[in-house]
């Protein structure tokens, strides 16, 4: 059975009602937020140096002991707002603690980023009942916006992504919620304080700009122009649900030539041509573990890594090359019964050729797009994976130095070789790829842009190579 909370934080940021939320739970008896705790540039409210026998500079060398302080008041139910720009350092001691309630609270971001806006320009960041609001306008800056948005939808995603993971739910408010007793009296409730009959938010503090936008905003009809450009409900997003692949460190290949390259392959490209290559340098390595990669890079410091991107449909092309002459019988068997790929028997697949191939590509590159939305029980082989995720995988270990485009692989090579102080080290003789007539065909590459499409808008490829 799960404990009652002990503790709660608000996410919430500026401008969103957190200073009349606190306001309510700082009337109800028993029950302190305590601001801004781990604000940088404050100890909870402005111009304080101290929270609870703790000093700035103590909270700026450790938060934790400050934390504990903050959570641990039996009898009592203590809490803190924290905003995106706080103290990183405690964000996950606040997730992982599940006696401190969760409490969401969100706004009309253009609402909170014209509030914001008009704050600053008046100095004046809360209003009781007697005082006067400054008038004043603001000039709307599109960039500024769009970037305040992005760091509160990615701090969101990341708080509610976290407690999902670990099994919590949250509580949401809106700021429009903060002055129904209703939800405040559901709010508290669910805290744990059931005693209470009903509470009533604040009255200490009224709303500074309650007229209309238009009213708030100088160049309004700037502001309605720009926000055009913004995609709220994501329509141009590009769904993905491609299985997440891991680093693959142990395809790795490293060639001590000058201060040494590291070439991390996507496979299903020029792999073996450039293993080739590294050959000619110098001794190579492989088969490495993050640890003995790690001791690799650290014994060479000057190292150069890379990896060689293929244009979709050559690599498509030959993922299915593969699959006919060193894929496994089991895995055609379930293409041609389950997913509607027209293979022939066994004993005819030496003499699939011709426009019979082409036919049975175009099938292929059909299941792909199924296989890379998670639309088959079929794994995800590298050979066709996509090569964004690929490269996703790679950078959760580390990132390539150089992403190098296959119909440059000369020029490329011999660029990084010379930054990782190799000489003489062209790659003579090799040709960019050729595409085959049979593929020139624009139905096979809008198949393959339609599976790859990510890899297409990522990396600029054109619709045929």
């Amino acid at each position: 059975m799960t404990e009652g909370f002990r503790s709660f934080v608000i996410f919430a940021e500026m401008r969103t009602g957190s200073n009349l939320l606190e306001a309510t739970l700082n009337a109800v008896k028993g029950v302190t937020c305590f601001g801004e705790a781990f604000n940088p540039y404050m100890m909870g409210w402005p111009d304080k140096d101290e929270m609870l026998g703790v000093t700035r500079e103590a909270r700026e060398a450790d938060p934790l002991p400050l934390l504990a302080k903050l959570t641990d008041r039996p009898g009592h139910l203590p809490g803190f707002r924290y905003f995106h720009d706080h103290d990183p350092r405690v964000l996950e001691p606040i997730i992982q603690d599940r006696r401190c309630a969760k409490i969401i609270l969100t706004r009309n971001p253009l609402d909170s980023y014209v509030s914001t806006r008009l704050a600053w320009e008046t100095n004046q960041w809360k209003l009781n009942e007697t005082e006067t609001p400054i008038p004043a306008r603001i000039t709307y800056d599109g960039a500024e916006f769009r970037q305040m948005l992005s760091a509160m939808a990615e701090f969101r995603s990341h708080v509610v992504g976290r407690l999902q993971a670990t099994g919590q739910v949250a509580f949401h408010l809106d700021y429009d919620d903060l002055r129904d007793a209703a939800v405040m009296t559901g709010l508290l409730h669910w805290l744990g304080r059931s005693d209470l009959d009903r509470v009533e938010p604040a009255r200490d503090q009224v709303p500074q700009n309650p007229q209309e936008l238009a009213r708030k905003v100088a160049n309004f009809d700037a502001m309605q122009a720009d926000l055009q450009d913004i995609d709220p409900f994501l329509l141009h997003r590009l769904p993905l649900f491609e299985p997440r692949r891991g680093p693959a460190v142990p395809s790795f290949v490293a060639a001590d030539g000058g201060r040494g390259l590291l070439f991390m392959p996507v496979r299903g490209g020029s792999e073996r041509t450039v293993r080739d290559w590294l050959g000619r340098l110098g001794a190579t390595q492989g088969d490495f573990t993050q640890s003995t990669l790690r001791q690799w890079k650290r014994a060479r410091p000057g190292h150069r890594s890379f990896t060689v991107l293929r244009h979709p449909l050559l690599r498509a092309w030959t993922a299915f090359d593969i699959l006919l002459t060193r894929g496994n019988s089991e895995q055609r068997e379930v293409l041609r019964r389950l997913h509607r790929v027209a293979l022939p028997p066994e004993d005819a697949l030496p003499g699939l050729a011709g426009d019979a191939r082409i036919a049975v590509f175009a099938d292929f590159l059909a299941f792909l797009r199924r296989n890379l939305n998670g639309q088959t029980s079929l794994p995800t082989q590298p050979a066709w994976a996509s090569q964004n995720e690929v490269l996703a995988g790679f950078a959760r270990f580390a990132l390539p130095d150089m992403v190098v485009r296959e119909d440059r692989l000369a020029e490329d090579l011999d660029h990084l070789a010379r930054a990782a102080g190799v000489k003489n080290a062209r790659l003579d003789g090799v040709q960019p790829p050729q595409v085959p007539d049979a593929l020139r065909d624009p139905g096979l590459a809008e198949a393959a842009q339609a599976a790859y499409g990510r890899d297409y808008v990522t990396f600029g490829f054109d619709l045929m190579p």
